[in-house]
């Protein structure tokens, strides 16, 4: 079986070459491994058809048919000989050192194989001759010859798994044989006997290929990884797939060749190809790119893959003459054309920019990466240059994962509360839990980046058991003040909700305190929906227990209704960016009351997130939106504010 693979050889290059595919040293060594084997299995195999072709002439001989036995085991004798010299000669390509890459080697190796493989068929046509030593099956000497007939070729399906061929040229001769003799001889046991026989045969063969293809896969991969650890050291600075410099060459050379641009890319839509059309074809795009790159990689310029489908180009615009934003965009461009098999903008780049080199490299792709993560945000085929304020959020998240520990010991960070309105009487229904932090240099923390860095600290089980508390310390305050019908709802990120035992510390949490689950509400957002199976069970006990399961920012995710089942969801929350400027856009208000009419055909509740203006609130009456939570409606307040406002009466909507 001939191997499929592609494995790629290329030269050192400093700053990037073409590189070279090639099969040929894959699929020899393939060649190689399956002869090495055939030759070592056959021998061994040789010597039990020895043996058994000797009793079979001593029970011709026993039944006085001594003459017949002979010249039969005078054949198989021959045969054998010429099978023991096939693999005992010396073949070019497998004992003399020749690469089996080699034209001539693969070809010797090949040629090898084929007459082991006529030397099998005629051995196998050798043992297809018992029937002529028991009477075509008919002598009392019969069970014994099909006997061996069954062992035989199940030894050699056993003993030969490296190339299908020869077991499969040997055992069908000597199983087809009894078959015509057992049809011949007629009546039911021997027709059934006979296709119990054929059915035997067929077994055999599939198992040979079987094992042939497990074989092969598995010399693949030896020889791939023999192939690496050769080329390692002359690979230690290159990317074997695409021929750029990898993350250590493009850092080595940099440091020899300091250029104040840096740009790093990251493909748009790659994902998807590596989804849709397989690896493969993932691996030929980024080959591509990399051919694109080289061939508008500026003068002394570094081109680099830093890992998956992320690049880097590190040069200098007053040596080149080529403005930061012309290369920019000549890049996006290069990109964005159509790859083989791809229709026009399916692949896409997105840059981020870093100016000056006086920082480190490492720190510069840091700041790339923080430009990168704007350019992406923004859309496909965009780039952006990193500047103060970037550099005030880098600095940022890096202060908040420095003094979150110390914020939450403190009792700096807080719990806010928003309100959620039911529409249609502006009673408050319930109240979003969200996490605030006033950083001492900083001002207010977003939340994402106080998640991020408590994630990074190794602090998201203590943030959360910190929330769970704030949330139970409110719906007992609120129980108390008469509002026991208002249901908080906390975020849960999905790294939380798939890594921690969420379950366990909300359900105890719960416990502790003494509250009802039907109080709570989890709030999910819809990438959370990308992994079922790793959140499903979660959800399930929270669900079973009696909380609430959201699905926030629905919309303009992944959510489907076959995952909304499966999720346990009670309630979706349109995402706010269809939500604002509803009373104004006509194409909003059609997206908005599908959800509204889906969710009450699934028995949803549904909320309206992001009302800014009484013209949302408005439009969202009209279309019998059931809840609504937004600025004009009610700011997120701390919990003395809310307790407030909620004593001795329930808030209303003005």
């Amino acid at each position: 079986m001939a191997a499929d693979a592609r494995t790629t050889s290329t030269p050192p290059v400093g700053y990037g070459s073409e590189p070279v595919t090639t099969d040929a040293a894959l699929d020899g060594a393939i060649r190689r491994d399956q002869l090495e084997a055939a030759r070592h299995s056959i021998l061994c195999a040789l010597a039990i058809n020895c043996l058994l072709g000797l009793a079979c002439f001593a029970v011709a001989f026993q039944a006085e048919q001594g003459m017949i036995g002979g010249v039969w085991f005078a054949l198989s004798a021959c045969a054998n000989l010429w099978r023991v010299y096939l693999c005992r000669a010396t073949c070019h390509g497998l004992d003399d050192g020749t690469s089996p890459s080699q034209g001539s080697a693969i070809g010797a190796i090949n040629r090898r194989l084929r007459w082991s493989t006529i030397a099998a068929l005629a051995s196998g046509s050798v043992w297809a001759g018992l029937p002529f030593l028991c009477g075509g099956y008919t002598s009392p000497q019969t069970l014994f010859y099909l006997t061996v007939t069954c062992g035989i070729t199940a030894g050699a399906v056993g003993y030969v798994i490296s190339f299908s061929r020869i077991p499969i040229a040997f055992i069908t001769p000597p199983l087809l044989s009894p078959t015509g003799c057992l049809l011949a001889v007629g009546g039911f046991d021997h027709v059934c006997l006979a296709f119990t026989v054929l059915i035997y045969l067929l077994a055999l063969a599939r198992t040979c290929r079987e094992t042939e293809a497990n074989f092969c896969r598995t010399s693949r991969l030896k020889n791939a990884a023999n192939a690496l650890a050769e080329r390692m050291a002359d690979r230690a600075t290159n990317d074997q797939l695409t021929g750029l410099l990898n993350r250590a060459g493009f850092a080595e050379q940099a440091e020899l060749n300091p250029a104040p641009c840096l740009m790093m890319l990251d493909l748009d839509g790659f994902k998807s190809v590596n989804d849709i059309f397989g690896h493969k074809k993932g691996d030929e795009v980024l080959g591509e790119v990399g051919r694109r790159l080289l061939a508008h990689r500026p003068t002394a310029g570094l081109v680099g893959r830093l890992g998956g489908d992320e690049f880097a180009i590190l040069y200098d615009p007053a040596l080149t003459g080529i403005p930061v934003r012309a290369l920019a965009e000549t890049v996006i461009a290069a990109i964005a054309e159509p790859f083989d098999t791809f229709e026009s903008g399916r692949v896409g780049v997105s840059i981020g920019i870093h100016l000056g080199g006086t920082e480190s490299l490492t720190e510069r792709l840091v700041c790339a990466d923080e430009a990168l993560y704007v350019a992406k945000s923004t859309g496909r085929n965009r780039f952006h240059t990193f500047d103060d304020t970037l550099r005030d959020r880098l600095d940022m998240r890096r202060d908040a994962e420095r003094d979150l520990p110390d914020a939450l010991m403190e009792g700096a960070v807080e719990l806010w509360f928003q309100p959620i309105y039911r529409v249609h009487d502006g009673e408050m229904a319930g109240l979003e839990a969200l996490i605030r932090w006033k950083h001492p240099r900083h001002g207010w923390v977003p939340p994402p980046e106080l998640i991020a860095a408590a994630a990074v600290t190794g602090l998201s089980e203590q943030l959360l058991g910190f929330i769970l508390d704030r949330v139970c310390q409110m719906k007992l305050a609120l129980c108390e003040r008469g509002a026991d019908a208002v249901r908080i709802a906390l975020n849960v990120c999905p790294r939380e909700l798939a890594q921690a035992p969420l379950d366990e510390i909300i359900l105890g949490k719960l416990r502790a305190f003494g509250l009802p689950a039907d109080g709570l509400e989890i709030e999910v957002t819809e990438d959370t929906a990308l992994d079922v199976a790793a959140v499903s069970e979660k959800l399930a006990n929270l669900s079973a227990a009696g909380i609430s399961i959201a699905i926030d920012d629905f919309g303009v995710g992944y959510s489907s209704l076959s995952r909304l089942r499966q999720l346990r969801v009670n309630r979706v929350k349109i995402d706010r960016s269809l939500v604002t400027g509803l009373g104004e856009a006509a194409d909003k208000r059609g997206l908005v009351q599908a959800v509204i009419d889906l969710g009450r055909a699934l028995k949803l509740e549904v909320v309206a997130e992001g009302v800014e203006t009484q013209s949302d609130l408005t439009a969202l009456r009209a279309m019998d939106c059931p809840f609504a939570q937004g600025y004009h409606l009610g700011l997120p307040m701390r919990a003395d504010d809310v307790l407030d406002a909620v004593a001795p009466t329930i808030l209303k909507v003005a």
